[in-house]
């Protein structure tokens, strides 16, 4: 974790703190707003944001609501409110802050953080799946499973757009090729012999998740 974005109120403070940050051997790029801090998560890379809470026009948390990224967040502010902190975690926050701070504290904190995305990494690639087009097999953490032509296709579409919610219709429209009919059960039926298939090589039928009254998502 060297490259960190700043998002500081105060111009000054947001040196002062960079070159800190600095010292003890992290890249720095301060921002000052929500605008700006938008425009470098998208067009840059960053192991890590720092957020001011009080910066204005960012109704607070607006920044991890918008921001398209998965860079781990840390949240500092000017005070210890339970609720603000309570807020800060429902809306993506991996930690929190309270200023003045020790600079130690915090490179606990990050280091923390990095450990943690270093054992879903891990995690992950375990879990990893491979996709056989000709066969339509896939395997994944070792075990090889046979799939028919339909849930294949179905199960690559979910894995494809993974921690998202697919609701029936595309799924019926982008795999199947056909309307979602009123009383048609021929999707759930796909679904459920897949999920079986996986249960048979010992991997969670969780892997296709139902999200009730909208469809099906992927999630390892």
């Amino acid at each position: 974790m060297k490259r960190i974005l700043l998002i500081e109120q105060k111009v000054e403070a947001g040196f002062d703190f960079g070159k800190k940050l600095n010292e003890i051997g992290y890249e720095i790029c301060i921002v000052n707003d929500a605008f700006q801090a938008l425009v470098h998560l998208e067009s840059h890379s960053f192991d890590l944001v720092l957020v001011d809470l009080a910066i204005p026009k960012m109704d607070s948390f607006w920044l991890l609501v918008a921001r398209k990224c998965h860079t781990p967040v840390i949240t500092l502010a000017n005070t210890n409110d339970v609720l603000e902190k309570l807020n800060a975690f429902e809306l993506g926050a991996d930690d929190y802050l309270s200023k003045p701070f020790n600079i130690r504290e915090l490179q606990l904190r990050m280091n923390v953080i990095k450990r943690r995305g270093q054992l879903v990494e891990n995690a992950i690639k375990q879990t990893m799946i491979e996709f056989d087009d000709t066969e339509y097999s896939l395997t994944c953490s070792g075990h090889k499973i046979t799939l028919t032509n339909t849930e294949y296709r179905l199960f690559k579409y979910l894995y494809e757009r993974q921690g998202e919610v697919v609701t029936k219709e595309e799924l019926q429209q982008r795999v199947l090729h056909k309307k979602l009919g009123k009383f048609d059960r021929n999707l759930d039926m796909h679904i459920s012999n897949t999920r079986r298939k996986l249960a048979d090589r010992n991997l969670s039928r969780d892997l296709i998740n139902t999200v009730r009254g909208q469809g099906y998502s992927f999630n390892f």
